[in-house]
């Protein structure tokens, strides 16, 4: 397989690449704190489970603890990451998948997508949008294993 083509300086690439392999990392290890430090406090996000939040604290809250303990195998498929940029903003945009589970604890396959977009702030590069959406078709919910949302 051939990589996407990008619009970007490898550096940028690199850069964004990187903070998906973060992300990816800080999801296993529900590491909210970690995760904290690659957004920026103004995000605006759409997710798997919240409508639209705005403010890193309402991201936390209505969309990755309702999410992140209730997944396993989270991970981005980076092979086919597309980015762009221009001075400083960026976007990308990468397929994921994970394992859900039923109300019974039974596992399910639960692909999705992702476009992030990005601003360089003090030299680092930060969340500014997050869109997470299941594929056509995922169940909307998984209860991790033998253990139920409220």
């Amino acid at each position: 397989m051939t990589a996407p083509p990008t619009n970007v300086d490898p550096e940028t690439h690199a850069a964004i690449r990187g903070w998906f392999e973060t992300l990816q990392r800080c999801v296993g290890a529900v590491d909210y704190a970690t995760a904290r430090g690659i957004f920026a406090g103004d995000v605006v996000s759409f997710g798997t489970r919240a409508e639209l939040v705005s403010g890193l604290d309402a991201l936390q809250e209505r969309q990755w603890s309702g999410v992140w303990p209730m997944i396993a195998d989270f991970r981005f498929d980076l092979a086919q990451l597309h980015v762009a940029s221009g001075g400083d903003i960026a976007w990308a945009a990468v397929p994921w998948t994970s394992t859900g589970f039923d109300e019974d604890g039974a596992a399910f396959d639960r692909p999705g997508r992702a476009t992030t977009g990005f601003a360089r702030r003090e030299g680092r590069w930060l969340a500014t949008h997050t869109h997470f959406s299941l594929n056509p078709g995922t169940p909307p919910r998984s209860h991790g294993r033998g253990r139920s949302t409220v």
